[in-house]
């Protein structure tokens, strides 16, 4: 975004009109001992060749998926995006595009919302999907809320604890003030079994959470668990990652009732943590509950197509305490993003990014498990994230540290979620990991090992 300074005259100019004389007047409402009454350390002023190297050489303190080999995952993937994404979705009329009240003016932001939950709702299988959330986590509890409202039964959520641990403590943030119970059900060997999740259900069970592949990259038995969940009259929450539907079967295959996703990597950047995107599919006989908006395709007096917001459950316009979300934003732009991501890769090439993460991880972790002193904690189906230990002695966010040293970012240390878990060290592989990128991963540990 460029930045023009305000000369004096236009100061001048802006306190008049408002009538003060001086800026400090602005902030007479502020008391005098909240208020800043010593010089900046600001450093003398720089000529803008000066400013620039200065504040690039700042800008290179930070370490990044771009600037070092990331293996790192967790909810959040360094995918390549085509630049075609940043093309389209940089154009003016979508960059500062805002929420798509006044249809009349508003049918290029429509119909890009309309093409997205197209796309989401084919990828995943499922009747519909609204006009997104602002991530996964908050996509879970959305999905738990509908699911107590839709069956009436307000005591109790049962998911496992290999789904993400950020989902799980947000859910139970927002239900800690009610009376619905959060019930975790440990897994097993990183999978959830369904006898586990058979023991937890009861009679006033809303829901079971799944995700799959889990927050290990394991691959969960979907279709026991939702069928087991549904056949208690609870609803099934799948949680998903939207790269791996390129490879497996789509939820819907499953007869999941809510499909919710993280969007990030269909064409979002990894930005510091954010901004990222939440998927929401469901069965068309929960449209009227679904949380957020719902963009649809009608015909204008000419018989002329067009788009318009059909459903807008929010507080904030009609239904006021009937609303059934307070969901503020759809996140247009990451929506957009993803749009254009999938109808640019197409399903041929969607495909092809899943196959090669998933091949390009199992050979990741082939490569690691031939280092000494490093163990597979589990062999079995997964997709393109799995979790490696450490010997007793090497704790993995130190073997992390000592590998981002050398330019590698090796994994998510476990210890950040499960504290009885300081050995196990989770490592995530995109289409972008080539097999010189695998060996400098095993050299980096070969190295961080042999030093800790």
């Amino acid at each position: 975004m460029a930045y023009t300074p305000h000369t004096p005259e236009d100061l001048a100019e802006m306190l008049a009109a408002v009538g003060v004389a001086r800026v400090e007047e602005l902030f007479e409402t502020v008391p005098e001992a909240n208020r800043l009454n010593r010089p900046l350390d600001i450093p003398a002023s720089m000529n803008e060749l000066e400013l620039t190297r200065y504040a690039s050489e700042i800008a290179g303190r930070n370490q990044s998926a771009g600037t070092e080999i990331c293996f790192m995952g967790g909810g959040f993937y360094d995918h390549f995006i085509p630049a075609l994404v940043d093309q389209l979705a940089g154009r003016s009329e979508f960059y500062t595009a805002y929420t798509p009240y006044q249809a009349e003016a508003s049918q290029g932001t429509l119909q890009a919302i309309f093409e997205f939950q197209t796309l989401v709702a084919e990828l995943t299988g499922m009747d519909l999907a609204n006009a997104s959330l602002y991530e996964c986590a908050t996509a879970v509890v959305e999905a738990a809320f509908l699911a107590m409202t839709t069956t009436g039964r307000l005591g109790r959520i049962v998911m496992s604890d290999a789904v993400h641990p950020e989902h799980r403590q947000t859910l139970a943030t927002y239900l800690k003030n009610l009376d619905a119970e959060l019930v975790v059900v440990p897994s097993v060997n990183q999978r959830t079994r369904p006898e586990d999740i058979a023991e937890a259900l009861t009679d006033d069970t809303a829901a079971v959470v799944i995700q799959h592949p889990n927050f290990f990259g394991n691959l969960e038995d979907a279709e026991s668990l939702v069928k087991l969940a549904q056949s208690k009259g609870a609803l099934a929450i799948m949680s998903v990652d939207p790269i791996s539907l390129g490879l497996l079967k789509n939820p819907g295959t499953y007869g999941a009732d809510i499909v919710v996703a993280e969007g990030q990597s269909l064409g979002n950047i990894l930005s510091f943590g954010g901004p990222s995107l939440g998927l929401f599919a469901c069965r068309s006989e929960f449209m009227r509950k679904m949380p957020g908006r719902l963009v649809g395709e009608t015909v204008d007096r000419k018989g002329k197509r067009c788009y318009t917001l059909t459903l807008q459950t929010r507080e904030q316009h009609i239904r006021r305490e009937k609303a059934t979300s307070n969901i503020c934003t759809n996140q247009g732009l990451m929506a957009l993003r993803a749009a254009i991501y999938l109808a640019d890769l197409g399903p041929g090439g969607f495909r092809q990014v899943a196959e090669t993460s998933a091949r390009q991880a199992h050979k990741a972790a082939a490569r690691l498990a031939q280092i000494p002193g490093v163990e597979r904690v589990l062999d079995g189906p997964f997709f393109r994230e799995f979790v490696v230990r450490f010997e007793p002695t090497r704790k993995a966010a130190v073997v992390a540290k000592r590998a981002r040293d050398q330019g590698v970012l090796a994994g998510i240390p476990l210890s950040d979620y499960y504290p009885d878990r300081p050995n196990d060290l989770l490592v995530a592989v995109t289409e972008k990991r080539t097999d010189s990128d695998i060996q400098a991963l095993a050299l980096a540990l070969e190295v961080a090992l042999a030093s800790v």
